[in-house]
């Protein structure tokens, strides 16, 4: 949670010398409210907070798996929610109006790289042999993914209206709960400008 603070006040300072700010909501993966600020005429930084996916189901039955409550442990299932997403990141942008042929507003292509941390609340459901009567037992555990991701996509800005519309696409990969586990991610949303 501290470098999280860390990085938001990392990005508050650049944030005074943008050109441009919106704010705005991106439906997709993860589902979030997000801001994006140019720092010049390329390069921009964007904040995203919302709620993320749960990850599959044989996921969390092998996170189950590797860190049982006790040796004689089998897991039934498991329920998960309470799913929050936090992500920074920073793109390169470019205007490709002239090239479609655009004349009322411009298009904007961009990619970039980020750092995303996830948190799933899982509950399981599980037996213990070593226990008699067998019972169905619970335990509720919190399940933090972070790691880096790259992403791209269009924004087109319009003429007559302070909005922009865009459309990208990304991958996520774990460094934190599980090495190298990979997240395909994509969402369309809208933004304010002010």
């Amino acid at each position: 949670m501290k470098k999280i603070i860390l990085l938001l006040m990392t990005l508050i300072p650049l944030a005074t010398f943008a050109q441009e700010s919106s704010v705005g909501l991106r439906l997709g993966e993860p589902l979030s409210i997000t801001y994006k600020t140019f720092l010049d005429e390329n390069f921009s930084v964007e904040g995203l907070f919302g709620r993320a996916g749960v990850n599959s189901a044989q996921y969390y039955r092998r996170s189950f798996e590797n860190n049982r409550p006790s040796a004689n442990a089998f897991y039934s299932g498991h329920s998960a929610g309470s799913a929050l997403s936090l992500s920074g990141r920073i793109a390169y942008n470019e205007d490709f109006t002239d090239e479609f042929g655009i004349t009322e507003g411009y298009l904007l292509g961009y990619a970039g790289v980020g750092a995303q941390i996830r948190s799933v609340r899982v509950d399981y459901a599980y037996t213990d042999t070593s226990i008699s009567p067998i019972n169905t037992l619970r335990d509720s555990r919190r399940n933090i993914d972070f790691g880096p991701e790259v992403y791209g996509g269009g924004e087109y800005y319009f003429d007559d209206l302070p909005l922009n519309v865009f459309a990208e696409i990304g991958l996520f990969m774990e460094l934190l709960d599980r090495f190298g586990h990979l997240r395909l991610q994509g969402a369309i949303g809208v933004r304010y400008i002010f």
